[in-house]
């Protein structure tokens, strides 16, 4: 009997095998490519051809006469810059109180004992359970004229009413976005090795030196995750600053809201849309350069 022998591997026959390796991983993702082309992309581009077309006198954009008027008013329209402005300010603001509320109550969940921590965990989540909308409307309820916050602050003498207020909005946004600010930061101090931390203690530095030097630059990646997922969805905040701010806290969320519904401006909308989406894209490029790959 003669023994059977194997064909060699060959360059040709590794690269037959990738082929087959990658078109076997397109089949699995292609629904989710489907998904992605049709729910995103599309409209995506739908939003882009907008943001160049004119608007007729019923409010209809047409599409025959591109131009680039909206886009102009970007730049030009004392309002829509001050709206812009005010939005990433206060997504700044929001991201930085976000930062330094979560970043002492992270660390302390990171370094409980297991059954503390999964706790802790699990009361992070707990918000998540309630649909955004009802827990805003919560706060409403809270800042209201008869809510138990405005009676704690008559009786002390610190404000009248905080509900259509830019502290409300503040508020309302800490509340809703605290826990994507969290969760990354406890990830990456969850991780951290301690035995640097020892290291630096044993060398005399101090506990906040030890901290600056080993522990923040460390954790740096989960700092930069939460900012961005704090950020972005700050940035074009709409029913937080709708239900809480009123007309008198206008976002570029509710400016672009009042384009689609109120004014019939789809053209300007459009063009407000894709500059938020600019904006969040170098933002996210940021992100990655920043070397959040290692998360």
């Amino acid at each position: 009997m003669s023994a059977r022998t194997d064909a060699p591997v060959t360059a040709q026959l590794e690269a037959a095998a990738e082929r087959a390796e990658s078109r076997r991983g397109l089949s699995l993702a292609l629904p989710s490519y489907l998904y992605l082309l049709f729910l995103f992309v599309v409209p995506l581009l739908i939003i882009g051809v907008y943001s160049f077309a004119s608007r007729s006198r019923t409010g209809r954009p047409k599409l025959e006469n591109w131009n680039l008027d909206s886009i102009n008013k970007l730049f030009t329209d004392d309002l829509i810059r001050s709206i812009f402005g005010r939005s990433v300010v206060v997504a700044l603001i929001t991201t930085a109180l976000c930062l330094l509320i979560g970043y002492p109550f992270a660390y302390y969940i990171a370094t409980r004992r297991e059954r503390v921590r999964n706790l802790l965990l699990l009361f992070v989540m707990i918000p998540f359970w309630t649909n955004f909308l009802v827990r805003t409307y919560a706060w409403r309820v809270l800042l209201g004229e008869d809510g138990p916050l405005t009676e704690l602050g008559r009786l002390l003498g610190l404000w009248d009413s905080m509900l259509f207020t830019l502290p409300a909005v503040y508020l309302g946004l800490i509340y809703g976005f605290l826990p994507f600010m969290v969760l990354p930061l406890y990830a990456a101090i969850e991780r951290l090795d301690w035995s640097l931390v020892e290291a630096a203690r044993d060398l005399y530095a101090s506990g906040w030196g030890a901290f600056r030097k080993v522990t923040l630059p460390l954790t740096r990646p989960g700092i930069i995750a939460g900012s961005i997922l704090v950020f972005i969805p700050s940035l074009g905040a709409y029913v937080t600053p709708d239900i809480l701010g009123g007309a008198k806290t206008t976002l570029i969320g509710n400016f672009i809201v009042n384009q689609f519904l109120t004014a019939r401006n789809w053209p300007l909308g459009s063009a407000v849309s894709m500059a938020i989406m600019v904006v969040m894209l170098l933002a996210t490029v940021w992100y990655f350069r920043s070397g959040a790959r290692t998360l």
